[in-house]
């Protein structure tokens, strides 16, 4: 089957970034509306795409998708959930108490928590309470990325938990009373989660090795969660034939060595199988072959015509040689989730490090694997990772120990549970993101970034971050105070924006720079991974693939940057030291 089998009415698509999730949904969706059924699809992704995927402008309530009878849409926005959420809790007091205390509410509600905790209240309306989606036969989520996602579903428990604990009455979520209200919606969530018979979670993965470890991740936790009722679906994969083009036989041969090596708890789930499309899969028409992909391919033409006459983007290479110019600074790779941030940074790392310079590579996203890309010591590159568990312990226990003989036995008490909140994590995280950077005075820092929706919340968080060390008697590192500055100082952080040559990576990656722009951070260049345009395929589905990509490279190199890389994808992929090197070069 090319979608996954719906068979309850209650969908999730997760997995990690850039394996097509919000595309499978879209299609799994329009499927479910063609076939006669009042659909709701519902994207809880702080980085949506749902909009350009269907062709519709949506918003916060269910929009109906034009020329498809049945099927709705609609974003939950974490930044308008949390203002209306803000104002639901801080209005009944307007007018009673004095203006002093009403401006203290808001500054409670102003956190990063709140803006997390509202967008879980809208999604737990619409799968808690099911008077909120009773004319939907069936409803679908389209998940954020894996990291995201695992926090989302484990709020329930995690917001419950900090609520049931609470004695104070008040934290970084502003009075609890609003929290308290919704406990038995919470619980309704919960159950409704891991009812096998009214939720499906589908993990969607590529056919490579990195996208079916995380979702063999996320298989497990989910178990652990109670969330049994999972299926797969593998999707983007290039159908074997007797095929002599060595990046089709590459193409084809890495997939079936990782679905060889697939682990054995994901194996034996019920999967999908969606063919690999050379036309993209944004529209409707694009949604409607993901689900009857049997249709004849014509063999690419343009490519070989227009390619002459491009003047194309030129290599990595010369771009780290700029960047080797300064002798130190931070270097971050940002973008879509699956882009190829974690290659395009571990293969500057290397470069960089080879010519002597002393260089860190680090990663402020869960679900990234730095290690396993360069995978062997290398001379002058010290590989770290931000892991959140170990900065919250470490932030903990410093501002225990310097609030501690000031306390009495309550006041420590009350400090400890604010301490338990999730907006600790955050902070955490945040400094220690902040203190990688402070690292740029005396190398190179290579920062591999999460997926764009996290990293512009991260950027965001130093407002919220001050707060929160005021709050909880903690102190504010040189680093955090210099961080924005040394983000917007071009001399000392380099910003490559990287995308593949796609619809949905090229748009979100311009809305990322708009973002950077309005932040006071200009990017410094831009690389376009992963094209098959220029890979030198004669193979007649991936020629039409290097076809559709055609104006999305030309928009980045004419509009977008006036520094620009052009990658191609590769026969050998670039793993090891030695194949990132000859991935700098290609």
């Amino acid at each position: 089957m090319p979608l996954p089998a719906a068979t309850t009415r209650h969908l999730f698509f997760t997995g990690k970034g850039g394996v097509g999730k919000t595309s499978l949904s879209c299609a799994t969706g329009l499927a479910l509306a063609e076939s006669g059924k009042q659909v709701l699809i519902v994207s809880t992704d702080p980085a949506s795409n749902l909009d350009e995927v269907l062709g519709a402008t949506l918003g916060q309530a269910p929009t109906a998708i034009p020329q498809v009878p049945g099927l709705f849409a609609l974003n939950i926005d974490p930044e308008v959930s949390a203002h209306n959420y803000r104002e639901r809790m801080v209005a009944p007091y307007r007018g009673i108490l004095p203006a002093a205390a009403i401006a203290s509410m808001e500054e409670q509600f102003s956190g990063a928590c709140t803006v997390e905790i509202a967008a879980f209240d809208e999604f737990s309306k619409l799968l808690g309470q099911p008077e909120a989606t009773a004319r939907f036969d069936c409803v679908i989520f389209d998940t954020a990325p894996t990291g995201h996602t695992l926090r989302l579903l484990t709020l329930p428990s995690a917001w419950s938990e900090f609520i049931a604990d609470s004695n104070g009455g008040a934290s970084c979520l502003g009075p609890l009373a609003g929290l308290e209200k919704q406990k038995a919606l919470y619980a309704a969530t919960v159950q409704r989660l891991a009812d096998p018979l009214q939720t499906t979670v589908i993990l969607v993965s590529r056919p490579d090795v990195a996208a079916l470890r995380e979702a063999e991740r996320t298989r497990g936790e989910l178990v652990e969660l109670g969330i049994t009722n999972q299926c797969l679906a593998l999707n983007g994969v290039l159908a074997e034939d007797d095929t002599s083009d060595v990046i089709a036989r590459a193409m084809q041969q890495r997939a079936k060595q990782a679905l060889g090596t697939m682990p054995k708890g994901l194996a034996e789930l019920q999967r999908s199988i969606t063919p690999f499309l050379p036309k993209g899969t944004v529209g409707i028409d694009a949604l409607r072959l993901m689900a009857n992909p049997d249709v004849p391919i014509n063999a690419g033409q343009a490519s070989d015509c227009l390619l002459a006459a491009m003047e194309l983007p030129g290599k990595l290479l010369p771009l780290i040689d700029e960047l080797a110019q300064d002798g130190r600074g931070v270097i971050m790779t940002m973008g879509k989730g699956g882009v190829g941030k974690t290659t395009v940074a571990a293969a500057i790392a290397v470069e960089l490090a080879g010519r002597g310079f002393q260089v860190v590579l680090s990663t402020t996203d869960p679900a990234a694997h730095v290690s396993s890309a360069i995978g062997e010591t290398v001379p002058n590159l010290k590989v770290s990772r931000i892991d959140p568990a170990a900065e919250v312990a470490q932030y903990t226990a410093e501002v225990l120990a310097k609030a501690s003989p000031t306390l009495d036995a309550n006041g420590r008490a009350m400090l400890e549970e604010d301490l338990r909140s999730p907006c600790t994590e955050e902070i955490a995280v945040f400094r220690a993101f902040a203190l990688a950077v402070d690292g740029g005075k005396e190398g190179f820092v290579v920062l591999d970034t999460a997926p764009t929706g996290h990293t512009i919340l991260l950027l965001d968080a130093a407002e919220a971050y001050h707060r929160e060390v005021l709050r909880t008697q903690g102190e504010m590192p040189e680093a955090v105070t210099q961080l924005l500055p040394r983000l917007r100082d071009p001399a000392y952080t380099k910003v490559l924006v990287v995308t593949l040559p796609e619809a949905t990576p090229v748009s979100e990656a311009d809305r990322l720079q708009q973002d950077l722009i309005r932040a006071g951070i200009t990017p410094f260049a831009w690389i376009i991974n992963q094209s098959i345009l220029v890979s030198g395929t004669r193979h007649s589905v991936l020629k039409q693939r290097g076809d559709y990509e055609i104006p999305f490279i030309q928009r980045v190199a004419s509009t977008l940057s006036r520094r620009c890389a052009l990658i191609p994808w590769l026969a050998c992929a670039p793993v090891g030291a030695s194949g990132l090197r000859q991935f700098s070069r290609h």
